[in-house]
């Protein structure tokens, strides 16, 4: 059982790797542009992670001496 779903998934494999031929004339690739990359939502909640987390380091290092 395990070998005919093996052959079945190799032989799927393979006919949909046969249609994905770059010739059919499917949508052109475009590079994308500066503004689609969303990093400054991200990257301000990390930095201000980072810096919540350096506090509260700072302050239990000085609680203990």
């Amino acid at each position: 059982m395990n070998r005919i779903f093996l052959l079945a998934t190799l032989l799927l494999a393979a006919a949909a790797g046969y249609a994905q031929s770059p010739t059919t004339g499917g949508p052109t690739p475009q590079a994308p542009t500066a503004t689609e990359v969303p990093l400054d939502g991200g990257a301000s909640l990390l930095l201000a992670g980072g810096v919540a987390y350096g506090l509260k380091r700072l302050r239990l290092r000085r609680q203990r001496s």
